[in-house]
């Protein structure tokens, strides 16, 4: 995403902006808090501060660029709103999150709507686990939520996990 893109989306392609949207784009997780960009800007000796990175994120979310999640308790967590629709499933013991798409479970969640005379515009479906590695070693072994990863796979609808 570039200015041209913040244009679009009635946005004013300002520094602060373009800063936060560089880090959500490059950085290794794709889901952050505001106050993880906030470290990633100090990081990079920029001069934006939190309040600011607050108020663009929920700009961005209002544009549709970014969306939100709360994964754990009141903390928000912003995705990039790129790779069509995904449901989560978070890790309680180490906080990785893994994005996972399947045909059959989306297929079912229509049926129920449907059946129950519900339009559904949207949902959102979060699994609360524990991953692999915490199970066996009480040590992470997933990969990170890579942006690399993940954002390279695209849209998988054979039912398998993004990480």
């Amino acid at each position: 995403m570039h200015s041209d893109e913040l244009k679009r989306a009635g946005l004013k392609a300002t520094l602060p902006r373009l800063r936060i949207l560089q880090i959500l784009e490059t950085s290794e997780s794709r889901h952050l808090t505001a106050e993880e960009v906030y470290r990633q800007l100090l990081e990079a000796d920029e001069e934006v501060g939190l309040a600011t990175v607050y108020r663009v994120m929920t700009q961005f979310e209002m544009a549709g660029l970014v969306r939100r999640h709360h994964f754990e308790g009141d903390r928000a967590v912003f995705e990039l709103n790129e790779s069509g629709h995904h449901d989560h499933m978070v890790c309680t013991a180490c906080g990785r999150v893994l994005e996972f798409y399947d045909e059959i479970l989306e297929a079912r969640q229509q049926s129920i709507a449907s059946e129950r005379g519900f339009h559904l515009s949207d949902h959102s479906l979060y699994l609360y686990g524990t991953c692999v590695g915490m199970q066996k070693e009480g040590v992470c072994s997933l990969p990170d939520d890579s942006a690399a990863g993940a954002r390279s796979q695209g849209e998988d609808h054979g039912g398998s996990v993004k990480s």
